[in-house]
């Protein structure tokens, strides 16, 4: 069973052991609150059927998640934390909320993506989420066009065969506008219905702090890298440590006298 990622805040985390590895420069969220989803984009559904965005979306606020099926970093832990999270947190599917699942590799198909959400269902077994949770697939053009309304930065490493990708969700509005983002992995069940609740109204929120979570680990004897993400787990279980000590000591000394 995964550990799961307790963390309020990494700043630009990567982890690079013994020699340089590729160029991670520009990969992360650039935050474009109230930016509008194209409503039109096509995609391919879980089952292979034609779809529109606007289709996905369904007219309810929803949690949008950006990655691929075969990645074998983040996009497991962002989908497991954010499962579990929409599983603690009392919504019902479908009247509370969305969640679409896209693939940011061209060559995926509708195969991928079925078996990716019935995977998912089995280890997250929320009434009617069969329905209410979407797992895509798409054309670079479309990819391309979801990723800039989003200010999604990511770049397929041709010697490693994956993309480097951040991890995060992006909010949305019942017409697929920007409202706001959970970023890095760790979400919280009161954060997630919170910020569901603000894109139902179609408030747009204030940019969430800035994370920039990339769990990469270089070995320079094969020259490839390879998730680190229980390396990572462990040093943000001490940086979380280290926040709440310092909040704590913050607040006693602005207790009166």
């Amino acid at each position: 069973m995964r550990q799961r990622l307790r963390a309020s805040l990494v700043l630009g985390l990567g982890l690079v052991v013994g020699g340089a590895g590729p160029d991670l420069e520009g990969i992360g969220y650039t935050q474009r609150l109230g930016m509008q989803v194209p409503a039109t984009l096509p995609l391919l559904d879980e089952a292979g059927h034609a779809t529109r965005f606007a289709n996905l979306v369904d007219h309810k606020p929803t949690l949008l998640m950006l990655g691929y099926f075969a990645c074998p970093a983040l996009c497991g832990v962002v989908r497991d934390d954010a499962f579990q999270a929409l599983l603690d947190s009392g919504l019902r599917l479908p009247r509370d909320y969305s969640l679409v699942f896209v693939s940011i590799d061209p060559a995926e198909r509708a195969r991928d993506a079925a078996a990716a959400k019935a995977a998912d269902l089995a280890r997250y077994p929320l009434p009617n989420a069969g329905s209410g949770w979407h797992f895509a697939t798409a054309d670079a053009a479309s990819i391309e066009r979801i990723e800039q309304a989003v200010g999604y930065h990511s770049r397929y490493d041709v010697s490693l065969k994956q993309f480097l990708h951040p991890a995060g969700l992006v909010v949305l509005t019942p017409d697929a506008i920007v409202s706001g983002y959970l970023l890095g992995v760790g979400y919280q069940p009161g954060a997630v219905v919170a910020a569901l609740a603000q894109a139902r109204s179609g408030t747009i929120g204030q940019r969430a702090p800035s994370i920039l979570l990339l769990c990469f680990h270089y070995d320079p004897s094969t020259g490839r890298y390879s998730l680190a993400i229980l390396k990572v787990l462990r040093l943000m279980g001490g940086l979380t440590l280290v926040l709440v000590l310092a909040l704590l000591v913050l607040l006693h000394r602005r207790r009166p006298a």
